[in-house]
């Protein structure tokens, strides 16, 4: 009764130990309870049946976590998880394009650093250098750097 109590425990861990590594990452209840699992398991080994068989039980503990993991990598249930799409979508660049340097322009929204202009009659995404600017207020394109266009309080 003593070696399959120990077997359930050991088993018990090894589940729980994949489970943590490879559905739900981080340290959460899963590794919590493989943990003491196989902590339990070897110290009723040694509490119960003795130096010799605790010995073994330790050594079986980490042949078997260190084996599930290896046979996990290895099997084709990771490649059935795993994530293999590529990211393909592209920057929006096109008001870029239509956007000059010294273009005017009106806010259409509150520029909390970033916001929505109208420039050209085209609403555009800009960025302010000039801080915070209200709905409504008068803008020139100061400059276009990596696809961000920067505006500032047109002062007449």
């Amino acid at each position: 009764m003593d070696i399959f109590i120990i077997a359930i425990l050991i088993v018990a861990a090894v589940i729980l130990f994949l489970v943590e590594l490879f559905i739900i990452p981080g340290i959460s209840i899963a590794g919590l309870l493989a943990g003491g699992c196989i902590i339990y398991a070897n110290y009723y080994a040694f509490a119960n049946l003795g130096a010799t068989a605790g010995f073994i039980t330790l050594a079986i503990s980490i042949i078997t976590c260190v084996g599930s993991l290896v046979w996990f990598m290895r099997s084709k249930t990771l490649d059935k998880i795993a994530l293999k799409k590529n990211i393909t979508s592209k920057v929006d660049r096109s008001a870029e394009e239509k956007v000059k340097i010294g273009d005017t322009g009106i806010t259409t929204t509150r520029l909390a650093l970033i916001g929505y202009a109208e420039i050209n009659g085209d609403i555009v995404e800009v960025k302010s250098t000039d801080g915070f600017l209200n709905e409504k207020t008068p803008i020139i394109v100061n400059r276009i750097t990596d696809g961000v266009i920067l505006v500032e309080k047109n002062k007449p």
